[in-house]
């Protein structure tokens, strides 16, 4: 076989067996056309097969001095062990070249989130436009913070996946999730599909752009970052930011990590984990302010 239909068998399997979505799989396309690019310039084209540590290790030195990123240079190396991984598993390689190979530590960074003041000020001080357009960017915004979905669920929802106050979620992976939703978040809900019945009686589609059609990332990008710019002068405005809100306020007043976890729908407590970073720094902060000797 050659490297392009290894890369074309690997990302067949990422779509098919591991079920990740499209844009997982383009990104994992990009990276192995980029390392078969360099292979073909620098070592006369040489196979997936016979790609040996000094291969890997030169490649990474490559990127390093493009002045990549070390977060990107990472990921395109695990990329790379995870082609290798499925070559074992196909029994074209005996073992893998990127097995020992150190990738760049990538240095921590805490997640963005807006302030509880600046939450209220969006939802309760802030005036939307009094129209379908102004109350369905409300209610979008609204949902984003309050289950901390992300831009791609938002996207995907359909009118069937409210019911009995849970939101029902199609996840990374195609992984469903349910989300217990308040009855107050389920009243808006509802008036906002009511009003969409009005204008988009044929959508489907839970969340529909100002002509009736299904959402696309940009334009719930344009429409977040628009919102958050009124009441936030952070520079982060992406529907993200939502989400990251969500978990570091609900662990400030005292929710369970691992149902934080299972609401956000992360694989493992690990990824959740990183919120309580916020929340020591805030209890911090509030001990500084308050101890007699802090």
């Amino acid at each position: 076989m050659t490297n392009l239909e290894i890369i074309n068998s690997f990302l067949n399997y990422l779509k098919v067996e591991k079920r990740y979505s499209s844009h997982t799989v383009v990104s994992y396309k990009n990276d192995l056309i980029q390392f078969n690019l360099y292979l073909s310039n620098f070592y006369s084209g040489i196979k997936f097969s016979a790609v040996e540590m000094l291969h890997i290790r030169s490649y990474m030195v490559n990127l390093i001095e493009s002045n990549l990123a070390k977060s990107s240079v990472a990921r395109k190396i695990s990329t790379i062990k995870s082609i290798y991984k499925f070559l074992k598993k196909e029994k074209i390689v005996l073992s893998s070249p990127v097995q020992l190979i150190e990738t760049p530590k990538i240095d921590s960074r805490l997640p963005t989130f807006l302030k509880e003041e600046e939450i209220v000020n969006l939802f309760q001080e802030f005036e939307f436009e009094d129209s379908f357009k102004g109350f369905r960017d409300k209610i979008m915004l609204y949902l984003l913070y309050q289950s901390g979905i992300r831009l791609s669920e938002l996207i995907g929802l359909k009118e069937k996946d409210i019911r009995n106050s849970e939101l029902k979620v199609l996840g990374k992976r195609n992984k469903e999730r349910i989300i217990p939703l308040s009855k107050k978040t389920n009243m808006f809900l509802d008036q906002y599909l009511e009003l969409k019945k009005e204008f988009f009686p044929k959508s489907n589609s839970f969340f529909v752009t100002d002509k009736g059609n299904k959402l696309y990332e940009k334009f719930v990008y344009r429409k977040v970052n628009y919102y958050l710019s009124m009441v936030s002068s952070k520079q982060k405005k992406s529907p993200h930011i939502l989400r990251h809100s969500f978990a570091t306020h609900m662990l400030n007043n005292g929710a369970d990590l691992n149902a934080i976890k299972e609401i956000l729908g992360h694989e493992s407590l690990s990824a959740t984990q990183i919120y309580t970073h916020n929340t020591f720094k805030k209890l911090k902060t509030i001990h500084k302010q308050s101890h007699p000797r802090g």
